[in-house]
């Protein structure tokens, strides 16, 4: 072929014609490969750079179409550019890997460095930080290792787990030991830094209203006293006349604002007692001038020392003729609030709310204390404060109370509180109006929560949104994993205590309230009435309306559903119906108290209790046919009557039988009863055994209802 070539270059050889039509050529054969079947054989390809021009194409076929034009791959493509590509088994680490590509089949016959599973799951970190309450297989992830290798270390320490199961604290320790790993636990805090509020400068800081909290013994006239200043008529809102909920009000007087909180005096509400001294400045502890110190109203003196608040002493009811105010400052100087006028700190105020006398005076006095504390906060900030009452609203969804604190919560803000988030969409004070921002000491009600959050909680206002979820998710899992933590593994030991105990009866119940502070109450009053032979058990609690879902859950756990100043919707008023649940609605806790107690009462086996009717002895026996032996008796005390429970045959003062009478007679008439010195004939059934002296003594069996 090379001198073929040399020949037609030099002309001493003529040019070969193409013995191909169009330009068609097949294509070349590999060498060592069969060529295609039906192809022509192997012809030398010349090189174009040989030739001074290239062959024209060949013309169409006369009278023919033109042929169409063949499509051509690309210059620069070929099937085997794949070839010059980076093989993906050869990357040195997995998370190289370009996202969404795989390698070709074809790079599986390539041998090379590959990187092995192993070497990816190294540790990587020296330090790592474990989240209390996370999985075995977020565990693993924080150490780079495989689940099933740290499954295996905790079987061999004794531990049968699966990859989402709470990891142990102690076992995880020992394990990143033996990776060369120290591990630390994180805290709830750490994760929260993003709540952590800078301190306030003294120029910052403004002068604030006094948060002030009403607390006392019920029906010492707290709301009275809070309506007659804020010209109000709350009382008449509340069921029974007593406060069953925390109140947030504003009052002003000679251009200054104060902020009451109403508490409560009812010994159910001790937490929501403990939540108003904890949030407040000033305590006005009311007493009646005509009752004296009660409980409650050292509870809540206890209350106002723990929390290191100043006590205002309000001593009301003072128009009664019965009052005997130096009764009360004789009884509170007991427990170390002496009177001014005594020697002492405390500021005694006697008022009434009834005549609306001493308000003005109390007022002052209120001032005066808030002047002496120096109330300051900084405005300028994001708001924080505490939710005082939250509840369900129909027509609103979450609706929550809130004290701000600091800063000014304005409409708009994205907040947090608890295991709930929100923005805010509204603003309402505490007449009801629409307000744009609430600044410091300011009650307001707010409109945007995701869900109702709990009475007490912290309530923050953080700059993004996405913030104040990451912090609300992060607690709902720490509470669902301490939740799961706490739960405890059935053991023998349990199991046979279980057992022993199937004889304790328990009542169920589901709670609905109209608002979060209530339904605590409730639960904390309601579960103190548990005694060892009845256990009550608040399966689930909640505010709103009772709904379908609380009747369902009523109708399998059998439990009774109470409402606390709500009503069911009518479709679960249809299934309780059906189901047979007993739905009780209530407006006053005290009824609550009193109708558990006694269904607990109804679920305790009665005591029985024996009583005597009467002894008769046996004079003269008879056998008749057909009928046994028939006893002559003399009644010698009570009555013989057939109204028992059954007789005892005495014999020498010892029982030898036990059972029923058969028939009893006078004469030949079938009686009822015979008295005391009568005589009788009687017959005791499935017993012949009688003789003469037995004494016959019958009584009943009296079943008395268990108290707790």
């Amino acid at each position: 072929a090379a001198i073929q070539n040399q020949r037609i270059a030099s002309g001493a050889m003529p040019r070969p014609a193409t013995a191909f039509p169009h330009g068609q050529r097949p294509a070349p054969s590999r060498p060592g490969f069969p060529a295609r079947r039906g192809s022509a054989p192997f012809a030398p390809v010349l090189e174009p750079s040989l030739f001074g021009q290239q062959p024209a194409p060949a013309a169409p076929p006369p009278g023919g179409k033109p042929s169409k034009k063949k499509w051509k791959k690309p210059e620069g493509k070929d099937d085997r550019d794949f070839r010059g590509k980076p093989s993906f088994k050869k990357l040195p680490d997995l998370k190289t890997l370009p996202a969404g590509k795989r390698g070709h089949r074809k790079d599986d016959r390539h041998g090379g460095p590959q990187t092995d599973v192993a070497e990816i799951t190294k540790p990587r970190k020296k330090l790592v930080k474990i989240q209390e309450g996370c999985t075995i297989k977020e565990f693993a992830e924080v150490l780079g290792q495989k689940v099933g290798d740290i499954i295996k270390k905790l079987m061999t320490m004794g531990f049968m787990a699966t990859q989402n199961q709470t990891m142990d604290m102690d076992a995880a320790m020992l394990i990143a030991e033996e990776y060369g790993i120290k591990a630390e636990v994180a805290t709830i805090e750490t994760a929260e830094d993003v709540l952590e509020e800078a301190a306030d400068t003294i120029e910052s800081q403004v002068t604030r209203p006094p948060v002030v909290t009403i607390m006392g013994h019920v029906d010492h006239g707290k709301t009275s006293l809070l309506d007659a200043i804020r010209s109000t008529n709350v009382v008449s809102r509340e069921a029974g006349g007593i406060t069953q909920h925390i109140g947030a009000y504003q009052v002003s007087l000679k251009g200054r604002e104060i902020t009451f909180l109403d508490t409560p005096g009812h010994e159910a509400f001790t937490a929501m007692r403990a939540r108003g001294a904890k949030v407040t400045d000033i305590v006005i502890l009311v007493v009646a001038a005509d009752d004296g110190v009660m409980p409650q109203t050292r509870e809540a003196v206890n209350h106002s020392k723990a929390a290191g608040v100043p006590i205002i002493v309000a001593i009301n009811k003072i128009d009664k003729p019965d009052a005997k105010p130096d009764r009360i400052k004789q009884e509170l100087s007991d427990l170390e609030l002496a009177p001014e006028d005594w020697g002492g700190q405390t500021i005694f105020c006697e008022v009434s709310a009834k005549k609306r006398t001493g308000l003005e005076h109390l007022l002052e006095m209120i001032l005066i204390q808030a002047d002496v504390l120096e109330l300051k906060a900084n405005p300028d900030k994001m708001a924080r404060g505490t939710i005082v009452e939250a509840k369900l609203d129909k027509g609103r969804g979450p609706v929550a109370t809130v004290l701000v604190q600091s800063g000014t919560l304005r409409q708009g803000d994205v907040f947090v509180s608890g295991t709930m988030f929100g923005r805010v969409r509204a603003l309402n004070n505490d007449k009801g109006e629409r307000v744009e921002a609430a600044g410091p000491a300011v009650p307001v009600e707010v409109i945007g929560f995701s869900g109702v959050p709990g009475a007490g909680e912290r309530f923050v206002v953080l700059e993004e949104e996405r913030k104040a979820r990451a912090v609300a998710e992060f607690r709902s899992h720490k509470q669902r994993s301490a939740e799961m933590s706490a739960m405890k593994k059935v053991t023998i030991e349990d199991l046979h205590s279980q057992i022993q105990e199937g004889t304790v009866k328990e009542l169920n119940i589901v709670l609905k309230a109209d608002v979060q502070g209530s339904a605590g109450a409730i639960v904390d009053a309601l579960e103190k009435l548990s005694t060892p032979a009845v256990k009550l058990k608040v399966i689930h609690n909640s505010v709103g309306a009772i709904n379908e879902t609380d009747v369902m859950l009523a109708a399998a756990s059998n439990a009774i559903v109470i409402g606390f100043n709500i009503r069911p919707d009518s479709k679960a008023a249809d299934i309780a119906q059906r189901e047979g649940v007993d739905i009780r609605i209530y407006n006053i806790i005290y009824n609550i108290i009193d109708d558990i107690k006694a269904a607990m009462e109804g679920l305790l086996e009665p005591t029985l209790k024996e009583k005597i009717l009467g002894h008769a002895e046996v004079r003269q026996t008879y056998q008749v046919s057909k009928v046994g032996t028939i006893a002559g008796c003399s009644v010698t005390d009570g009555v013989m009557t057939r109204q028992n429970d059954g007789v005892r045959v005495l014999r020498d003062n010892v029982v030898i039988y036990t059972g029923k009478l058969n028939s009893l007679k006078r004469f030949k008439d079938d009686v009822r009863e015979v008295q005391s010195g009568y005589e009788c004939g009687l017959g005791i059934e499935n017993f012949n055994d009688i003789k003469v002296g037995d004494v016959i003594e019958a009584f009943i069996v009296e079943k008395i209802a268990t108290k707790l």
